[in-house]
């Protein structure tokens, strides 16, 4: 999110500094093991998708101008339990963007993706316009177009402090300080980082993500689309295999708190780091269910209510807070650089930030 900003900023003239921790795209936060779903029917609300469609048209403006392929229109099958959850909501508020979809029966998802088994009872939603997104190719792009705009970028560079008044705000790494206007955070799973001066509600889980091969070419990309899994055993993501690196799956809900500081965990220190999904494709997906080819774990930063938090601090209005992308925030990366580069400079936004109010977990923030 603060990599699409910089570059939005940067690219209105604006005077932008970008200070990261480390020297992205890296594997400290929540974008790496690329790819990520990108779908425009969602679950929350209207707000969601008009943003996922903005998105969208951002995304493709990144690719024009870089030359990169960054978006694949794979198609996105979500399959799930009637019993767990059902589509109705979110299809009405897609419809009425007109977003393009079609509604499933367990027999009909077998009979277009030989690999999948469903109970009879399961029903599925697809959408043929949406995809993945190649994200470190996505952060690695908006990198360079920041910088091309102007921007600068101090990497491996950890912020120790921020303090602000009504005019100014103050950023003190463990070299320098730095004093500007406005400032935009954007920490994802280090937001404890920067306590006191702000406390969101915000937990750092860890969770994991798995490759596994599969046997013969019914899973390969090009064939097989992204997907999810809503079951009584949990909810699961997943896409095909891209390039032979085998089927990628990962668990949506469960994961363990994480404090930043503190150590974490590599892949395979719980039995549930390749339990659980390779659980969820012997019973959904069994002939993706071979040798595990790789695992990794990264970072989620939670909300209480899975929505985002975009607002500005309760206290001080030069001090923009994006943050709580709760595990489905990736694929809005570029109209959240778009929406904080327009609250930054114009205070107002045309997309509808009512769903992100920070006051909403008032008294405790």
């Amino acid at each position: 999110m603060g990599m699409s900003a910089g570059y939005e900023l940067s690219k209105r003239g604006l005077k932008t500094l970008l200070i990261d921790a480390f020297d992205p795209p890296h594997p400290n936060g929540s974008h790496h093991g690329e790819p990520r779903l990108i779908r425009h029917v969602y679950h929350g609300g209207e707000a969601y998708v008009r943003m996922a469609l903005r998105a969208d048209e951002r995304w493709l403006e990144l690719e024009e101008a870089t030359g990169e392929k960054l978006l694949e229109r794979a198609g996105v099958l979500s399959i799930a339990d009637p019993d767990v959850y059902k589509f109705d909501i979110r299809v009405d508020d897609a419809r009425k963007h007109g977003v393009r979809l079609e509604l499933l029966d367990a027999q009909e998802i077998g009979k277009r993706w030989k690999g999948i088994r469903t109970p009879d009872t399961f029903r599925a939603l697809y959408e043929p316009d949406a995809g993945y997104l190649y994200s470190e190719k996505c952060i690695a792009a908006y990198r360079q177009q920041a910088l091309n705009a102007g921007a600068t970028l101090l990497t491996n560079c950890f912020v120790t402090e921020v303090k602000a008044d009504q005019t100014s705000v103050t950023v003190r790494t463990k070299d320098d300080v730095f004093v500007a206007g406005q400032v935009l955070l954007s920490a994802g799973a280090w937001f404890k980082t920067l306590e006191p001066f702000v406390h969101l509600p915000i937990r750092a889980v860890r969770k994991t993500v798995g490759w596994f091969e599969p046997s013969g070419a019914a899973f390969d990309a090009g064939i097989f689309p992204g997907f999810s899994l809503i079951t009584r055993n949990g909810g699961y993501y997943g896409f095909p295999s891209i390039d032979g690196a085998g089927v990628k799956i990962g668990r949506h809900d469960t994961g363990v708190e994480w404090t930043p500081g503190e150590p974490f965990e590599p892949f395979g220190d719980y039995p549930e780091d390749e339990g659980d999904i390779r659980a969820a494709l012997e019973a959904y997906m069994p002939d993706a269910a071979g040798r595990l080819l790789r695992g990794a774990a990264c970072k989620y930063e939670m909300t209480s209510d899975d929505n985002f938090i975009i607002d500005f601090h309760p206290a001080y209005p030069n001090v923009l807070l994006a943050g709580g992308f709760s595990g489905h925030g990736f694929k809005f990366a570029s109209v959240v650089g778009e929406i904080t580069a327009d609250l930054i400079e114009h205070r107002k936004s045309s997309q509808d930030l009512r769903l992100f109010a920070v006051s909403r977990f008032a008294p405790t923030t």
